[in-house]
């Protein structure tokens, strides 16, 4: 294992990556109260495609994930994310500003965008500190940490637009941006040296790909991840209607949204303590499964109460599906990052982005086929569960093969 570059303390390390890939969740959830009033404002007329202000930041950070990953192996970390947070300050102010739908749409692909770089880097920056288990136990850590931000972050939007309206979270998350874009540039060494950096070229990015898709583990939990994910995204697209239409709880739905993000927490800090004991693949695979059994199962009552059970019911299943989702976050993207050390940059943007590809369709379907109550998310679940946990043994297999054969 090698320790991170330079004197920063394995805390601070942890705490200041956290805080720059919060800012993903920040974009995404520290609006989710408002979704409603901003789509009033500027005058949405289906309801549902509010949804597409979270969608299209994620539409956005997919495309600069391809762009950000090269660009940190040629030229550095640290001036990707410096370029990454300008174009993620135009677009909240683009969204400040917004008068009309489609230019806050356009303001979520630019925070996408510029959202990407300091993603990409962050997992270049573990991955070129770190390997392994080891790097799985960070990457909980940093888990662990950035999702308390998106815990409260809807407590904290909820507040904003009290006050001061739902712009006042764009300029939330602009200052917060900042803050993170100033503490890097001040704390953080560049962990890539010149000798190491790869000329920037057509070549050379389609050779990486190739290498990075000759990769079973890489090209396998890639996918994955992206299956997975695309149940989590369409939870994060709807979850604001489920509470608000299905079960009327308008003024508590921060509440409720926190509760579930501290259970993925309290399952990335679960991870971080036995993941060196018991491997990143075991975790995955038990909480994959956690996640499928659980969901199979509450397919039963939801169907019986015609989409809607109880809300402490509805709670219960979100807790135990979102411990497993703690577990799985940090160990999948680690396992396929894991043969990619040698192109940390361009690897951590072609899973990032193909991770997000998939998942942004599935999201989509879920989101679009909510009616009132819970049936399309418990499916997606259980479904996308089930697929990932299928593509994960496959793969185990073929890099078994591979491995045995050299």
């Amino acid at each position: 294992m090698k320790p991170p570059a330079k004197s920063l303390s394995i805390v601070e390390f942890v705490v200041m990556l956290s805080m720059i890939v919060s800012i993903v969740a920040l974009s995404t959830d520290v609006m989710l109260p408002g979704l409603d009033i901003i789509g009033h404002d500027l005058g949405v007329a289906d309801p549902k495609d509010v949804q597409l202000i979270v969608l299209f930041l994620f539409i956005g950070f997919s495309a600069g994930q391809v762009i950000a990953g090269p660009l940190s192996d040629s030229f550095g970390r640290k001036p990707v994310v410096y370029g990454g947070y300008l174009l993620f300050f135009a677009g909240c102010l683009l969204s400040i500003f917004a008068e009309d739908f489609s230019t806050m749409l356009a303001g979520r692909i630019l925070q996408g965008l510029g959202a990407a770089g300091p993603r990409v880097v962050t997992l270049a920056l573990v991955r070129d500190c770190y390997e392994g288990r080891a790097m799985a136990r960070i990457m909980s850590f940093v888990m662990a940490v950035f999702i308390l931000v998106p815990a409260i972050a809807p407590m904290i939007g909820l507040g904003l637009i009290k006050i001061s309206g739902w712009r006042a979270t764009f300029v939330m998350l602009l200052f917060m941006s900042l803050i993170a874009c100033l503490w890097f540039a001040v704390r953080q060494p560049e962990t890539l040296p010149v000798a190491s950096r790869r000329p920037l070229s057509v070549t050379n990015i389609l050779s990486g790909l190739r290498q990075a898709c000759g990769y079973p583990a890489t090209l396998g939990y890639t996918l994955a991840a992206g299956l997975i994910f695309g149940a989590f995204l369409g939870y994060l697209s709807s979850a604001q209607q489920i509470f608000a239409v299905a079960y009327d709880v308008h003024d508590l739905f921060a509440i409720y949204f926190g509760t579930a993000a501290l259970a993925i927490g309290a399952g990335s800090i679960v991870n971080s303590r036995l993941v060196m004991k018991l491997g990143m693949r075991p975790l995955t695979g038990w909480a994959l499964i956690g996640v499928t059994s659980i969901s199979v199962l509450f397919l039963i009552p939801a169907f019986a109460m015609e989409g809607v059970p109880p809300l402490w019911l509805l709670m219960i299943w979100m807790m135990i599906t979102f411990f497993c989702m703690g577990m799985i976050f940090g160990n999948i993207n680690a396992l396929a990052m894991e043969p990619l050390g040698h192109l940390a940059g361009l690897g951590a943007a072609f899973v990032g982005s193909v991770t997000t590809l998939i998942s942004l369709p599935l999201a989509w379907m879920i989101g679009a086929s909510f009616e009132g109550g819970v049936m399309p998310l418990v499916s997606g679940f259980a479904f996308y569960g089930f697929a990932s946990l299928l593509v994960m043994n496959i793969t185990e297999k073929k890099r078994t093969s591979v491995e045995s054969v050299k």
